[in-house]
């Protein structure tokens, strides 16, 4: 498995810019459970290492996926480094499509939060803003981070969005294991 880094807004109720926007958020999603939103979707929780489209450096480090820009880096350091005047944020290390259970992955200083299913643009996560598929997952699925437990039931999920949603581009998605750090951040 390959691990890769990103640096997200935290999304809550106290980080969501204002604190209607999270009951809002609440109250359309029925994720009553949530205590925050930790996700890959960009709308929640937008990537805040800025894209610097003339770096080489920034290409390098750059994960691209079928010409898409996942959000996702190389390197901790050059998260690190882009986000060094941010105080509040989260600090993420993922795997695309694990091929194991990645709940029994310990790594230094992050804990495993779940999985989540980003659309194939890596912009949209299935779990947490797409309305619900109530034919597929129901929101009491979801832990109080937004994402699946477990690594069986996310692949599970996977594909009964492709199989009941033939038609709908948010439901042909990635499994995304995702960690946070315990401090930084913070």
């Amino acid at each position: 498995m390959i691990f890769f880094y990103t640096a997200r807004a935290k999304f809550d109720k106290e980080n969501s810019g204002d604190i209607l926007a999270w009951v809002n958020y609440i109250e359309w999603s029925n994720l009553t459970q949530l205590t925050e939103l930790v996700s890959m979707d960009t709308s929640f929780n937008e990537v805040l290492v800025e894209p610097d489209h003339t770096s080489e450096e920034y290409w390098k480090e750059m994960v691209i996926d079928d010409y898409h820009e996942t959000g996702f880096f190389r390197t901790l350091d050059y998260v690190l480094q882009n986000t060094k005047d941010i105080l509040r944020f989260n600090l993420l290390t993922v795997v695309i499509e694990p091929e194991i259970d990645c709940s029994l992955i310990s790594i230094n200083d992050f804990n495993f939060l779940g999985y989540d299913l980003l659309d194939q643009y890596y912009d949209t996560s299935a779990l947490s803003n797409c309305g619900g598929f109530d034919e597929t997952f129901l929101p009491s699925d979801l832990n109080h981070f937004g994402l699946i437990d477990a690594y069986d039931k996310a692949y599970s999920i996977k594909k009964g969005l492709r199989e009941n949603n033939p038609q709908e581009e948010h439901a042909d998605t990635n499994v995304i294991a995702i960690w946070r750090h315990r401090s930084i951040g913070w």
